[in-house]
């Protein structure tokens, strides 16, 4: 019986989720294929977050080896925290390498699907077993940046260089960066997940939650409830923003908004997701818009569904510029200042999205790609 362990950096929730769709899509080759993985998940990101990719058996492994960055909410930052929590996982590296190679070993592992903690090449190296990274940006990408405000992570980028040379070979996704610190790169296409429900569902649940607010409706209001054309997706990734002005809702009475922030206030027209199974993915399906601050997993899934992005700036972290670049040259797109969204002037809601840059489309098989190689070495 195969073992796969997947790797995921102790960032937000977006790679966790980006990690749990290709490891579903892994398991349901294996399943065609008639082959009997054992599947283990190595992130410190909630089960349940995982289960709403993940509907098979599997070993949730909640162990971290990377920080990313430490931050309060998904725009704020905190520098030198994170700095010096890299430098103490570096201050114990021996002993997190020599641990984790013997659970690998233990386990029986037969291959590392790594996206994209560094020290987990090294942790594989030291166990003999392959080690393979996805990803569309390094963490040395992110640090390096920062190495004018102080050289420290100059220093910090070159040991995360030092650790990816000891994986096998890396799967590089749209929206990157050159990753030179990553080996035998292989561009690959979109990677997400696939929307679980169907509009007609989704559509029931906005109209109960009206009903519950105290709303008389006609027939004919609950048939037209939500209109698809004025249906806004507001999700700001997994640590969400520490303040959204939702009083701008009230300017747009005939549009219909939904959140996954359980926060969020009781308004007429905006309904919050509660059920954990949900995801945002789910409810694309049913808007036109998809309004979120920049990251790899909204835009892709939006981009797989092909649903204009509404973005935010956010200053101060490269894979941002990078992001945004993107997704003005493959969707349907609006670039919204930060401090405009916060001031509440959400005006630009019903402006045209400008078209996309290019022509040619994004390839979507990426998820498929990766399943379809890591199931034929598992298979060797």
């Amino acid at each position: 019986m195969p073992t796969l362990y997947v790797a995921v950096t102790n960032h937000g929730f977006g790679h966790a989720t980006r990690a749990a769709s290709i490891a579903a899509e892994i398991c349901r080759g294996c399943k065609a294929e008639g082959i009997p993985l054992t599947l283990i998940m190595a992130t410190t990101a909630p089960k349940w977050l995982l289960d709403s990719y993940l509907k098979g058996e599997y070993i949730h492994r909640p162990v971290s080896f990377d920080v990313g960055v430490l931050q309060s909410d998904s725009l704020t930052m905190d520098k030198p925290a994170t700095l010096k929590a890299v430098q103490d996982i570096q201050s114990k590296e021996d002993k997190l390498i020599a641990e984790e190679a013997a659970f690998l070993i233990s386990a029986d592992v037969d291959l590392v699907l790594a996206d994209i903690p560094p020290l987990m090449a090294k942790i594989a190296y030291e166990a003999k077993v392959p080690c393979w990274m996805m990803g569309n940006f390094g963490w040395d990408f992110i640090y390096r940046h920062w190495g004018e405000e102080d050289p420290a992570f100059w220093t910090v980028a070159d040991w995360i260089g030092d650790c990816c040379g000891h994986a096998e070979r890396t799967f590089r996704m749209p929206f990157h960066e050159e990753m030179s610190a990553m080996p035998n790169i292989t561009d690959i296409g979109l990677t997400g997940g696939t929307p679980a429900y169907s509009e007609t569902h989704l559509r029931q649940l906005i109209q109960k939650d009206r009903y519950s607010k105290g709303q008389s409706l006609s027939q004919a209001d609950i048939d037209a409830l939500p209109d698809t054309e004025h249906t806004v997706l507001l999700t700001f990734g997994g640590l969400g923003l520490a303040t959204i002005p939702y009083d701008a809702i009230h300017q747009f009475p005939d549009w219909q908004f939904v959140t996954f922030d359980r926060t969020a206030p009781e308004l007429p027209n905006l309904y919050r997701v509660n059920d954990p199974a949900m995801r945002p993915v789910d409810w694309m399906i049913m808007c036109d818009r998809i309004f979120s601050k920049p990251g790899y997993s909204t835009f892709a899934e939006a981009c797989l569904l092909d649903k204009g992005v509404i973005t935010i700036t956010r200053e101060g972290f490269a894979e941002a510029e990078i992001l945004i670049n993107g997704i003005q040259d493959y969707a349907p797109h609006r670039i919204v200042e930060a401090q405009t969204f916060f001031n509440g002037d959400w005006s630009f809601l019903t402006d045209e999205l400008l078209p996309p840059r290019k022509t040619q489309k994004l390839d979507k098989t990426g998820r498929e790609t990766i399943a379809s190689t890591v199931i034929k070495r598992l298979n060797a």
